[in-house]
This record gives structure tokens, C-alpha cells and sequence, in this order.
């Protein structure tokens, strides 16, 4: 699918992304929620990570808190080593647009533009230079290069998908966060998506960072991070489906007592 990109690897932070501290609260008062307690994380560059809990555990707050889409209340954010928290909005929105990339459960395309015109709309948006070329080679290797002129309703929804993957590499971002990036695919389309994902990580050497609640998918990133009432309880390297449902099934367990499930040598706050 993919082959190996001549930048990869130059001039790039080996932390990917780093949370100190992160907290963020929704509501005030009595009826003030945290969402996310006070969570720190340190991901390498060129990993995929899955990160799963219950509904309300903080997965999505935490994606959109990483990603620039939302600002926490307390803590740090930082990624491929720079500050990403503090700033103003137009600076957080140029930062989100150079180093950042999204990929979204229901796609987000433009349903006016083509296939082409969908997977460069970053670069525009950023006011950079669009590499016809590159963008081509991208949707290439997605498999959609005979789809160029086509608009999103006349593609499957795993065609979709692989538009919004390659949207999301064509800006070389450090960091590719994915929300639920399956949940709206059939098995076979799911499992295609996963393995672009992988290759996105293995060839390109980016970062993925991916919410799911699917132990399937899971399986396919390199590590998996559990979340529970807003806090890391626990993290599994090289996960099985078997393994990551077993972890799942009993990740009450472990609220209270995450230090003792947070080892296998991820680095953990400041």
C-alpha cells in the first residue's frame, strides 16, 4: 500500500506527544464533571496507540484536549516537543493545521468537492503550496487514484475513509489523531482502514493516536491506554482482541490503583 517517504525521519521531536498534568472540568460547582483528572502521558514518534474505556471515561475529552480541539483547564500539552497550550486561537488553529491531522468516524469531507480536491483542502487552508504530485502518490497508495474527480457520495464508506486518511497525511503532521475511525465500516472496510493506519505509522513514520471501543481494532496499534473516570488506570503492549477484552471487562479493577498497571516503560508525567 504505502512506500517508505523520503522525509521520514529528519528533523523530528522522539516524543510525539507529551500530557503533563491535564485536567478538564465540565460544568461548575455542584455540577461540575472532570473529565479528565489530572493525566500526564508520553508517546514515542512513529507509534500507534489506542486509547479505550467505558462511555464517560474522558476518551473523547482526552483526544480533543491533545488535539488543540479543546483547551484544558489545567496541566501542559506538547507536541513533536513544542508548547501547544497557552496560546492564542489563531495560533492554535495554525498550529493544529501544520502539525496536526484528523481522521473522524463519520469522515468530514466536503460532499461539493472531488476526492482530490478533499484530500488537499488542509493545504489550502493553511495557505501552503499544493503538491498536485504528492497528493496523487498519496491517494495511490490508498487505493483511490482512479478516484480522483469522484465526489464523497458516490464513494463506499471504507472509500470515504481512505479520502480522510489521506487528507490527513498529505500535511505531514506529527501527530494523526483518530476518533472511532471504524465504527461506521463493515468488517472488511474496518480491517483495511486499521492496516492503512499501521502502514501510515511503519512507512510514513507518523504518530497515530486512535479512540476506539472496539477490541478488534485495538489489536491492530502498537499499545493500548485505559481510561476510567478520567484517569489512566492501565496501559497493554502488543495487545491481542482476547487480551484487550479481558482488560476491559475488568477495568473497574483497577480504578484507584493505576500506578501499579501504568509500567511497561511508558514514560509517565513530567
Amino acid at each position: 500500500m504505502f512506500r517508505r517517504n523520503k522525509g521520514v525521519g529528519t528533523a523530528r521531536s522522539p516524543e510525539a506527544l507529551r500530557l503533563i498534568d491535564v485536567t478538564k472540568v465540565y460544568g461548575s460547582e455542584e455540577n461540575a464533571v472532570k473529565a479528565l483528572d489530572g493525566v500526564s502521558l508520553s508517546l514515542p514518534a512513529g507509534s500507534f496507540t489506542a486509547v479505550m474505556g467505558p462511555s464517560g471515561s474522558g476518551k473523547s475529552t482526552l483526544l480533543q484536549c491533545a488535539a488543540g480541539l479543546d483547551r484544558p483547564d489545567e496541566g501542559r500539552i506538547m507536541v513533536d516537543g513544542e508548547e501547544m497550550t497557552g496560546g492564542t486561537e489563531a495560533a492554535l488553529t495554525k498550529f493544529r493545521r501544520q502539525r496536526i491531522g484528523f481522521i473522524f468516524q463519520q469522515y468530514n469531507l466536503m460532499p461539493t468537492l472531488s476526492v482530490a480536491q478533499n484530500t488537499t483542502l488542509p493545504l489550502k487552508l493553511a495557505g501552503r503550496r499544493i503538491d498536485h504530485a504528492r497528493a496523487q502518490n498519496i491517494l495511490d497508495q490508498v487505493g483511490l487514484g482512479d478516484r480522483l474527480g469522484h465526489r464523497p457520495d458516490a464513494l463506499s464508506g471504507g472509500q470515504r475513509q481512505r479520502v480522510a486518511i489521506a487528507r490527513a497525511l498529505v500535511t505531514e503532521p506529527s501527530v494523526i489523531f483518530a476518533d472511532e475511525p471504524t465504527g461506521a465500516l463493515d468488517i472488511r472496510s474496518a480491517r483495511d482502514i486499521l492496516q492503512l493506519l499501521q502502514e501510515a505509522v511503519r512507512v510514513h513514520g507518523r504518530t497515530v493516536v486512535m479512540v476506539t471501543h472496539d477490541p478488534v481494532a485495538a489489536s491492530y496499534a502498537d499499545s493500548v491506554l485505559f481510561l476510567a473516570d478520567g484517569r489512566l488506570v492501565g496501559r497493554m503492549n502488543e495487545p491481542t482482541v482476547d487480551a484487550v477484552a479481558e482488560r476491559l471487562a475488568h477495568l473497574g479493577d483497577t480504578v484507584g490503583n493505576a500506578s501499579a498497571d501504568l509500567g511497561d516503560g511508558m514514560p509517565m508525567g513530567a
